[in-house]
């Protein structure tokens, strides 16, 4: 039986959310280099893939974090799948800014959340974890209490792993880098030949470009 995790990333890879390019990296806002590309929001485009996302991402909140009485979403990203899973979920919604707007109220969070609220922060991808977690601590700085996030996707660094752990949040994702590596060969959307330059990305993603 398939798992949740190959069956999402067969679907990101028939739309081509996902892009492996080894040969002709992309270059990430960080400024990685990285033969790997996850643009979760192409799923918004068709309505059976953004409805699975809906309630995969609802499904796994109500499993692991049902005691969540608001729902954030971290723009830009997120917003849109934050504000579904909200609305399947009957719960409040708010999103939360990179930086403060700058001008108006210069709000860092949209929308509403009283103190004491319990939230759970829906994310589109992860990376390094950094814009994640600076939207959890902006809404714990708002006097609530983040009890975990969901994501679509992680691509599993290391530094990821570790600053979630520091920063005491806990993690669940639709799928991950493993899963659409494997459904990536299985389907020979990239050759075997290809797998350790990917690797090899994956384990120093920040040096990579110098490396390779």
């Amino acid at each position: 039986m398939k798992t949740l995790e190959k069956i999402f990333a067969e679907r990101l890879l028939k739309v081509k959310a996902i892009k492996l390019q080894p040969e002709n990296p992309f270059t990430w806002a960080s400024g990685w280099k990285s033969p790997f590309y996850c643009d979760n929001r192409k799923t918004l485009s068709y309505p059976d893939l953004r409805t699975f996302v809906k309630i995969e991402l609802s499904r796994l909140i109500l499993e692991h974090f049902a005691e969540a009485d608001a729902v954030a979403g971290v723009a830009t990203g997120a917003i849109a799948q934050g504000a579904l899973v909200a609305d399947t979920l009957g719960l409040p919604f708010v999103y939360v800014r990179s930086k403060p707007k700058d001008h108006g109220l210069e709000n860092l969070i949209e929308g509403e959340l009283k103190p004491g609220m319990k939230v759970v922060v829906v994310e589109d991808l992860v990376s390094t974890g950094g814009s994640s977690l600076k939207a959890v601590e902006a809404i714990r700085q708002n006097g609530c209490d983040v009890v975990g996030m969901v994501a679509s996707y992680t691509y599993g660094f290391d530094v990821a792993t570790e600053a979630f752990k520091k920063a005491g949040v806990k993690l669940i994702t639709l799928t991950n880098y493993e899963a659409v590596l494997d459904v990536a060969l299985r389907t020979g959307y990239i050759t075997e030949a290809q797998v350790p330059l990917l690797d090899a990305w994956r384990k120093n993603p920040v040096h990579w470009d110098i490396e390779h």
